[in-house]
């Protein structure tokens, strides 16, 4: 399903965070970014991992590299929340889904009063009632046919 601008700003804001690897260490780091343990792994180049929330300061954060001439990676991943699979579910448009839940609730909640103002009507409810009792109730019994 396709996202709605709502469904990228949601997971711009509260899903994605922004891993930028660099090979050394720069000499200050802007706010809105956080050190992380990076791995060592054989072979693995970038020796330094940091996370930004937020892409002004992943942007501030990169214009700074660049000044320094630091060679650097990123990737924008999910991150490890709770919230993550409610605000963005795989294939699914958030927005839709609550369109849908608010329209079938409206309609919902339209049958319920309609049902209600029916109970409420004497006039139907005789007539209902007489009906009930003519296919369930009150008719009478067949008599039993006789064979000589």
């Amino acid at each position: 399903m396709q996202l709605t601008r709502f469904d990228r700003w949601l997971r711009e804001k509260f899903v994605y965070e922004t891993q930028i690897s660099t090979l050394s260490a720069p000499n200050g780091l802007p706010s809105g970014i956080k050190p992380a343990k990076n791995p060592d792994l054989a072979g693995k180049r970038y020796k330094h991992l940091y996370i930004a929330k937020s892409s002004k300061a992943v942007d501030q954060f990169l214009s700074q590299l660049k000044d320094n001439n630091q060679m650097y990676t990123t990737q924008v991943v999910d991150r490890d929340s709770w919230l993550v699979p409610l605000l963005a579910p795989k294939n699914k448009s958030v927005t839709w889904w609550l369109i849908s839940t608010v329209v079938i609730a409206i309609a919902v909640l339209c049958l319920v009063i309609y049902l209600n103002s029916l109970r409420s009507n004497p006039v139907f409810m005789k007539n209902f009632m007489d009906a009930f009792d003519l296919f369930y109730g009150s008719a009478p019994a067949p008599k039993p046919i006789k064979t000589n």
